[in-house]
């Protein structure tokens, strides 16, 4: 789904849920209900399917989300690789169990603009930043999400 197609469909005044997956451990981030602002949220530590899924559930109904924004790894030429397809897999399967619109955003070099940002600008040391920075990774996807919706208007 392209991005204009995702901002049509939205409800109004719903928060966005960002989400940088990982296989061990996933980074979410919330926006405000306006979606002009992403928030570091919090680390889901990855278990079972069930528990993923009953926590996003909570998530989702505490910080009244009306859709998800999908971290996409592409390679620095632009392809998908493994861990893009392993993202889409992961979207369709959520899909089935959560009814919210999702889009793709590209999430090239997020980690890496964090985690420079938590050294250079934060002084975290390693361990602080290894709490923080899968979700702070997700702020900054849904931050990009967030600011491209905000220019379609």
């Amino acid at each position: 789904m392209e991005l204009a197609e995702f901002k049509s469909i939205l409800p109004t005044y719903k928060a966005l849920l960002g989400i940088d997956y990982g296989s061990k451990r996933m980074g979410i981030a919330v926006s405000d209900v306006l979606r002009s602002i992403a928030t570091a949220h919090k680390i889901i530590y990855r278990t079972t399917w069930e528990k993923d899924v009953i926590q996003l559930q909570q998530i989702i109904t505490e910080k009244e989300i009306g859709g998800i924004v999908y971290g996409l790894p592409l390679q620095m030429n632009g392809s998908e690789g493994n861990i893009a397809q392993e993202v889409r897999a992961f979207a369709t399967k959520l899909a089935q169990e959560i009814d919210l619109p999702y889009v793709f955003w590209d999430e090239r070099l997020s980690s890496s603009a964090m985690e420079n940002f938590l050294i250079k600008e934060v002084d975290l040391s390693r361990q602080k930043r290894q709490k923080v920075l899968d979700a702070s990774a997700a702020a900054y996807i849904l931050q990009g999400a967030l600011d491209a919706l905000n220019y379609l208007k």
